[in-house]
């Protein structure tokens, strides 16, 4: 709750007036019993009316009060406290989107979805209970025991004896269900895990008819959730019926007792006519009470959960520039730009002695056990090609997801022209790059959205890529032209132009480096050719990197990397390969016969 703080700091006067509203709708909604008593007791013996006139004139003048009153606090409350959600929600989309893609694996996408929505919802709905319930319960419990003690000491003392029965009661609740309130937010990740996995790949549960499978995967995963949940609201059930039961009971212990005194004069009838009210009063604040114990049970379990994530480090801490050479592993440093003037100088002159890309002794694990990258080291001069072969899981991809630091390696450095990729902003670094990556997604919108992707890119721009990305003859076939709907995830679109509308994108920015990950695996190879012509044609200064599984897509790159379980068994270009490695030229073989085809 700590966290939460903050976020209600700004509107502190605001909630505080709210409450102050509140506060004054209760003290009205005290006083109506008090006035009927004294109309009762002290005005009707005289049989005058003026003074019944006058004390019923105030009383539905409390009432008008009261409701006016609480109507507009409830009103303020709601605005305070959707201010105060939608600000947290937009903190934790922000903490979410910068997030390293490591703490992304640890927290779990389905898990991110919960504490975004449900959780969210969750602190909303404690802000405005406690606003609402958080004052008026408390005061209407404590001042119907004032005004009780003040008429009738005696008779207060039932209700005095009964409330350590409701406290205890209300804190063994409150113990219990916090807990299980904590572990049902667990349970509906997965829930949302499983629905969303359904979701993705209903077209391969349909094909395959494992409909009934993942119906009852997600009926397993549903029927924990209801269990833990239906236990949690059993325990807190517990309360309104316990609470109704012990507080009727004190009514029915006043009513008995107030007849005695009254018959031997004691107090009088108003007196306990009064009394019946405020026990009516008091019942209801018992019933908020256990209302904001069982909404705060959900709101802290929740606000834990959205805590935890704010409070996450920074995990990919930019490096200090200056101190490039002090923070690198068992690597030689002496040619890693050193200032900002010296990479300056390095690329407005295009420095031919400085490489573009450099892998220097890279080793990384996702997660510690096992190198996914062992030692991996090479170059790309500006403008020059890499092609990355090899069977699935050798860390093809971990290649880019280093070069763009997704992630940071254990060992060795990533250096662009020469520079440290950690002495970049976020923002420097991505601004280089044009990506197709292998799982990519396709928006819903038009294809010129989908293209230009929000970012201030021209038309003509915005044409001419999708022309080398061999994407136009599809999007002119269309009348709309690059006005044409796109849906969601691009399904009325096919695999290939899929990845002709995602290679347009990552081409429309003239990026300096290109990643495409697998991105014409979908082309036919007469378009991947034409592809492959295009970007050699036109984006010459471009270094580009393909992770590819078809040796006529790689086969022309300056060199060629083969990786098998997170080594380098290769390195060279297509003829070299083809002489000096057994895997190369086992795959190339097995898709080429000789090697000469597909040249």
């Amino acid at each position: 709750m700590e966290k939460l703080r903050r976020y209600i700091k700004p509107f502190t006067w605001y909630i505080i007036l709210t409450m102050g509203i509140k506060l004054f709708g209760t003290i009205l909604e005290l006083m109506i019993p008090y006035f009927m008593e004294i109309i009762l007791d002290d005005v009707v013996p005289t049989g005058e009316l003026t003074p019944i006139i006058l004390y019923g004139g105030l009383m539905l003048l409390c009432a008008a009060g009261c409701l006016t009153a609480n109507v507009g606090a409830n009103r303020m409350s709601a605005i305070s406290s959707g201010k105060i959600t939608r600000k947290l929600r937009h903190d934790l989309f922000d903490k979410l989107e910068h997030l390293s893609a490591r703490q992304m694996d640890r927290l779990t996408v389905p898990s991110a979805e919960s504490r975004l929505t449900s959780d969210t919802y969750n602190i909303n709905q404690l802000l405005a209970r406690m606003q609402r319930l958080g004052i008026r319960a408390p005061i209407l419990l404590l001042g119907g025991v004032f005004m009780m003690l003040s008429m009738d000491p005696v008779l207060s003392l039932v209700l005095v004896f009964m409330l350590p029965f409701i406290g205890i009661i209300v804190y063994t609740v409150t113990k219990k269900s916090v807990p299980l309130y904590k572990e049902t937010q667990s349970v509906l990740d997965r829930v949302v895990r499983v629905l969303q996995e359904n979701i993705t790949g209903v077209r391969v549960i349909k094909a395959l008819s494992k409909t009934d499978y993942e119906k009852k995967r997600f009926n397993d995963v549903n029927d924990e959730l209801t269990y833990i949940d239906q236990k949690a609201g059993m325990i807190t059930a517990i309360t309104n019926p316990s609470t109704s039961l012990i507080l009727n009971l004190g009514l029915t212990l006043v009513v008995l007792v107030g007849a005695f005194r009254v018959n031997s004069g004691n107090t009088q009838s108003g007196v306990i006519i009064a009394f019946l009210q405020y026990f009516v009063m008091i019942l209801n604040a018992m019933l908020g009470i256990t209302k904001i114990f069982i909404v705060w049970s959900k709101g802290e379990a929740s606000a834990h959960r959205v805590a935890d994530v704010l409070a996450m480090p920074e995990d990919l801490v930019r490096m200090d520039i200056q101190n490039t050479d002090n923070v690198i592993t068992n690597i030689e440093s002496t040619d890693i730009i050193k200032s900002p003037k010296d990479h300056t100088e390095a690329t407005s002159l295009h420095n031919t002695s400085i490489p573009h890309i450099e892998f220097r002794n890279v080793t990384f694990s996702y997660t510690g056990i096992g190198a996914n990258l062992d030692h991996l080291n090479f170059k790309l001069m500006r403008g020059e090609s890499l092609g990355i072969l090899g069977e699935i899981g050798s860390g093809k991809s971990t290649v880019l997801n280093l070069l763009l630091r997704f992630y940071d390696p254990q060992k060795g450095t990533v250096l662009i022209d020469g520079r440290d990729i950690r002495s970049f902003t976020s923002e420097e670094l991505r601004s280089k790059f044009g990506v197709v990556f292998q799982n990519d997604f396709v928006m819903e919108g038009t294809i010129e959205d989908n293209i230009s992707f929000f970012r201030p890119i021209d038309e003509a721009s915005i044409t001419a890529a999708s022309k080398d990305a061999q994407a136009a003859e599809f999007i002119e076939a269309r009348s709309e032209g690059m006005k044409a709907s796109v849906v969601v995830r691009g399904n009325n679109l096919s695999g290939g132009q899929k990845q002709r509308l995602l290679i347009s994108r990552a081409l429309a920015s003239r990026p300096e480096i290109l990643l495409l990950d697998d991105a014409s695996s979908a082309l036919d190879y007469r378009t991947d050719a034409l592809l492959r012509k295009a970007l050699h044609k036109n984006y010459s200064d471009t270094t580009t990197i393909l992770v590819a599984q078809r040796i006529s897509s790689i086969r022309n790159c300056t060199h060629i990397l083969v990786l098998s379980d997170g080594k380098t068994v290769g390195f060279g270009s297509h003829e070299e390969l083809m002489a000096s490695c057994d895997e190369y030229r086992i795959i190339a073989q097995s898709q080429m016969g000789d090697g000469k085809e597909f040249t």
